[in-house]
């Protein structure tokens, strides 16, 4: 059969999704084109512009995938999907990356990991595009409906939340300390805060004294701004060159040591931040449309969820996996290379 029969063939989410898995270089519509001739280039815009790629969908097909715990927690973050050579892609705005330590042109996506203590495992459970000119809402925003939709829709059980101090707000603290859970993220270094019951004004979190035991069991404070009565504990602890000054709602927590373990776990999404755009190509769709950018992001996360599930499997990790792809390819290369080398 001819290629040209093929061209009412249509690409499936499970097309694009091995797309992902398999390429190593390229995620562009055209690349999938050029090495899978039964679709097109248009056909493949098509289907990323027909689909409907979204958190809830992909839940749907990944939720029984996740292990649920009692010691668990919930971890928020944002990151920022590299577009700085777009000049005509929506939802591309200028904003703050974390990565680049500055301003950059990209599209942020504001993820939720859930990650079981128990077993060591993390899985993404929801994600939110950051668009406030299309909703009208801010990343705190959809990290409160993110957390909602975690603890009532899905019904996973969490004991904490561990957040980036961006989202250190008190309306975010308050809304998940009444919601009964607990929460630990770090203040930033100039924050107010206010350590003497009121004999003393707020003063910088940074510039407190740590005495006595301070330093091992964390101490009580009040944070500039929250209610009156309303008091979290405060821990000082060691991370990478620097020191971060992380507070609680957990009052019974005397341990600065578990405190800072349990920081150590907000790693676990830049851990999928950095696999989704090394091995995955998230940020590197062309499409200008939304909602074309948004069923790529779908579909990486899926591919993400996959490859994860296999590398838990085979104990190694995804980088592994998509190695051993191009090792594949070396070793026939050497064996037999498509292009002999000649000294003529």
């Amino acid at each position: 059969m001819s290629i040209n029969n093929y061209s009412g063939i249509k690409p499936t989410r499970r097309d694009y999704c091995q797309f992902i898995i398999s390429s190593l270089i390229n995620y562009t519509q055209t690349y999938m084109a050029d090495h899978k001739p039964v679709f097109s280039h248009d056909a493949i815009n098509r289907y990323l512009m027909e689909d409907d790629v979204s958190p809830d969908a992909v839940w749907q097909s990944v939720g029984h995938l996740v292990r649920r715990g009692g010691k668990a927690c919930l971890i928020f973050d944002d990151t920022v999907l590299d577009k700085r050579h777009s000049f005509k892609i929506e939802l591309v705005r200028r904003q703050y990356s974390g990565n680049e330590h500055g301003v950059v042109k990209g599209i942020g996506v504001v993820n939720c990991v859930y990650a079981n203590l128990d077993t060591g495992e993390h899985w993404i459970v929801d994600w939110r595009v950051y668009d406030p000119d299309g909703d009208g809402k801010t990343k705190l925003d959809h990290v409160r409906d993110m957390f909602d939709a975690a603890s009532q829709g899905k019904n996973l059980p969490f004991h904490a939340v561990l957040m980036d101090s961006w989202y250190a707000t008190k309306d975010l603290m308050m809304h998940i300390d009444r919601a009964g859970k607990v929460f630990y993220c770090p203040l930033k270094s100039n924050r107010k805060v206010d350590d003497s019951g009121g004999e003393r004004p707020y003063q910088a979190v940074a510039d407190l004294g740590w005495h006595d035991d301070a330093g091992l069991r964390g101490k009580l404070v009040k944070v500039h701004g929250f209610p009156m009565d309303y008091k979290v504990k405060l821990f000082r602890v060691a991370a990478t060159n620097r020191m971060e000054y992380v507070v609680t709602n957990d009052l019974s927590q005397d341990s600065a040591v578990a405190v800072q373990d349990l920081c150590r776990v907000r790693w676990k999404i830049e851990q999928y931040h950095r696999e989704g755009k090394q091995m995955l190509g998230i940020e590197k769709c062309q499409c200008r449309k939304a909602r074309a950018q948004k069923n790529h992001i779908g579909c990486a996360i899926l591919a993400w969820h996959c490859l994860t599930k296999l590398a838990r499997k085979l104990k190694t990790n995804i980088y592994a996996l998509k190695n051993s792809l191009l090792s594949k390819y070396m070793k026939e290369e050497l064996k037999n290379p498509s292009i002999p080398m000649s000294f003529a």
